[in-house]
């Protein structure tokens, strides 16, 4: 979705979307008329961060045959730069352009450690993508520091968030009802939904408050929501825990909740949901470690929690639903959270490292 809605938002810079086998679908048929786009080469297995040591060969041989389609295509061997916008594009990309001078940018989003790529796409990413690419876009500083150590002396690295249609705005009239505090994240057990549910029923036990957990569960994991499910009737929150799935129209989600948590068990690379959540005017609460503190200032524009602490979670929604002048005094900041930017200006922003790359190749 962030390369679909990079490409549609008119930027001045061309491309040719080069794609896997079979993934012509779905989201890229959202791709503007003018962008061309093909698939070549084998299907991609999905899940390449948790596979086995039979499932990473298996992994490693479809990126051997995708990078020897991806080599031939005509729109690698006549473009300016190639850009790879997946880790798993990434290194069939740099195995494909093994002997060629022509430049590499690869997307980060995710952090370079084993936690979040496994062991295999780490080593893919360490030792073979990154000394390859003459340049890196993470969606973070923080990202951008586990990326430095295995980057060349002279490739260029600059943190840009991933467009994800921000339109910082003002908040309007609240809609009547009880306290509504969400989450916007696909439903995974390391994005911090359980917690968060037994940080809500610690705070509010007895009341009407609402909690929605909002995402889908892909990546095979619709057991781990159900759980989740039953943990809220467990603890006798089933009538005031919601979960309705994915969520298209996300303005609206966030215009309807009075508070936006992010909780993630691990470091975040970036918190697209808190850009989200700030550009909506909803109160944030985010843990304070990885790419969401670059963004939330504690007391200024949301609240910061210490990470993976289940009372410190309950006491700061508990303080928020106790004092409405709070949420509206850090809803009325976070719209002019400095470096919001729409899709158009991170596409301009992406079209700057491009001719930088460019340029330090001679090119």
């Amino acid at each position: 979705m962030a390369l679909v809605r990079l490409l549609a938002a008119d930027p001045d810079w061309d491309a040719t979307v080069l794609l896997p086998d079979g993934a012509v679908d779905g989201a890229f048929d959202a791709l503007p008329a003018s962008v061309p786009r093909r698939a070549r080469g084998v299907a991609q297995q999905a899940g390449g961060s948790s596979a086995s040591a039979l499932g990473a060969l298996g992994i490693g041989t479809r990126l051997l045959v995708q990078a020897a389609a991806t080599r031939t295509d005509p729109a690698v061997r006549s473009g300016d730069l190639i850009v790879a916008n997946t880790t798993r594009s990434a290194g069939y990309a740099a195995l494909a352009l093994t002997g060629s001078r022509r430049p590499l940018v690869v997307h980060l989003r995710d952090r370079i450690d084993v936690e979040s790529l496994g062991g295999f796409g780490h080593r893919l990413m360490t030792r073979i993508v990154l000394p390859r690419a003459d340049g890196v876009i993470a969606n973070s500083q923080a990202t951008l520091a586990t990326a430095a150590p295995y980057l060349r002396p002279d490739a260029v690295g600059a943190a840009i968030p991933s467009p994800s249609g921000l339109r910082p705005r003002m908040r309007g009239i609240r809609r009547p009802g009880p306290l509504r505090i969400g989450m916007l994240a696909r439903i995974d057990p390391w994005k911090g939904q359980e917690l968060l549910l037994d940080a809500f029923a610690l705070a509010f036990g007895k009341g009407d408050e609402q909690l929605i957990l909002a995402g889908g569960a892909p990546f095979g994991h619709e057991a781990f929501a159900e759980s989740l499910r039953a943990r809220a009737e467990e603890l006798g929150l089933g009538d005031r825990v919601l979960m309705p799935g994915h969520v298209s129209d996300v303005d609206g989600a966030l215009d309807d909740w009075d508070i936006a948590v992010q909780y993630s068990l691990r470091p975040e690379p970036l918190g697209q949901n808190v850009l989200q959540a700030l550009a909506a005017g909803t109160t944030v609460v985010a843990a304070d470690e990885g790419g969401p503190v670059e963004w939330v200032q504690h007391e200024r524009n949301g609240l910061l929690v210490p990470a993976r602490d289940e009372r410190a979670l309950a006491a700061t929604l508990r303080r928020l639903a106790d004092d409405p002048a709070l949420r509206a005094r850090l809803s009325d900041a976070a719209p002019r959270t400095p470096g919001l930017a729409d899709d158009h200006e991170i596409a301009r922003l992406h079209g700057e490292v491009f001719r930088e790359v460019l340029r330090r190749r001679g090119r």
